[in-house]
């Protein structure tokens, strides 16, 4: 079987931003699935760990690539640099991380 490239992001929020226009930024970045090819799956949820390790982080969104050349092609297309001017008045802060899932 072959790995699956992992892109995991987590926003930290503006403070001004309310909860409709967060709920937005999140059904807009789902609805990156079916529009981006190669995006095999995305999962989203709300931090609720207690250990209050989150440093702000409220959302996180796992993204399935099959490869690198894939998560390059979708940082470029047209869809996600909509996404991205949906989100950019909103983040305060994002964190990124990418691994294979052996």
């Amino acid at each position: 079987m072959e790995n699956k490239l992992r892109h995991v992001v987590l926003f930290q929020f503006q403070e001004t931003s309310t909860e409709l226009e967060i709920q937005k930024v999140v059904d807009t970045f789902l609805s990156l699935k079916g529009k981006v090819p190669n995006l095999l799956d995305i999962e989203f949820g709300l931090n609720i760990s207690p250990e209050n390790h989150h440093q702000g982080f409220t959302h996180c969104f796992t993204l399935t690539f099959p490869s690198m050349k894939a998560l390059s092609a979708y940082q470029h297309h047209e869809a996600h640099l909509a996404f991205q001017k949906v989100l950019k008045p909103h983040m305060q802060k994002v964190f990124v991380v990418d691994y294979f899932k052996e």
